[in-house]
């Protein structure tokens, strides 16, 4: 499954560039959404140290509308047709900007609510500030997805259990942790997954880790779905 990077770090800057023909309709955001929402393919917003994206990214894309009480709590409806590669990774970002060696502790917390249909991920994806490294945690995943890669076995770390993919898509190496059985909520200690491949694989040094963002990969969600982050924490010290 080829991911580019350009989907998140230069969105504003590419859009008309990177359109790849999606398109967006007139859904309307769910009521809930107290403070900010967007339909916009690009659309996006800061709240509370968090910055919210749209994020339609793919080709073939259909309609997606993002809603967000807070940088927190937030939420997409997405209505993506049943054909492959992916449309879009909605998504709030924390930014870190600290060296994995400084860092004395980086983790997070989420509670989702998921559709049972359709294909997606819902997933961390991590990026040192140059952009040469992806760190992918897959909490979730149903119907016709897949990882980056070739498998490099399983691994225990930050308190759940992975199978690990090792992958390049032709702009930066990507390292994919799909968690062996799916989950809605729990925390995550993601400093001990970046010690262990910089330390135990020496897959990278000592990077600087620029952005933390948690949000859906979506493939298909034919006839519209919704999906719910509950309540999400990104924390360091």
């Amino acid at each position: 499954m080829a991911k580019s990077k350009l989907r998140k770090i230069t969105m504003a800057v590419l859009a008309p560039a990177m359109a790849l023909g999606a398109t967006v309709g007139l859904a309307s955001a769910p009521a809930q959404a107290a403070v900010w929402n967007s339909c916009d393919q690009w659309g996006n917003t800061s709240l509370n140290g968090y910055t919210l994206y749209n994020n339609i990214w793919g080709s073939g894309a259909g309609s997606q509308c993002i809603w967000a009480n807070s940088g927190t709590n937030w939420g997409v409806w997405a209505d993506h047709p049943n054909t492959g590669g992916i449309k879009s990774y909605p998504n709030s970002k924390k930014v870190i900007n600290k060296t994995i060696t400084s860092l004395g502790s980086l983790s997070s917390s989420y509670n989702v609510t998921v559709p049972s249909s359709g294909a997606y991920n819902t997933s961390y994806d991590i990026w040192d500030t140059d952009y040469d490294y992806e760190i992918m945690l897959w909490v979730n995943y149903n119907g016709a997805v897949g990882p980056l890669g070739t498998s490099q076995g399983n691994v225990t770390l930050g308190g759940h259990t992975w199978t690990v993919y090792k992958g390049s898509n032709g702009a930066n190496e990507v390292f994919s942790f799909l968690r062996t059985s799916d989950s809605s909520s729990g925390t995550v200690q993601i400093l001990p997954i970046l010690k262990w491949i910089k330390d135990t694989k020496g897959w990278f040094g000592n990077e600087t880790i620029g952005d933390v963002q948690f949000g859906y990969e979506v493939t298909s969600s034919s006839g519209g779905l919704d999906f719910t982050t509950n309540n999400l924490t990104v924390s360091s010290s």
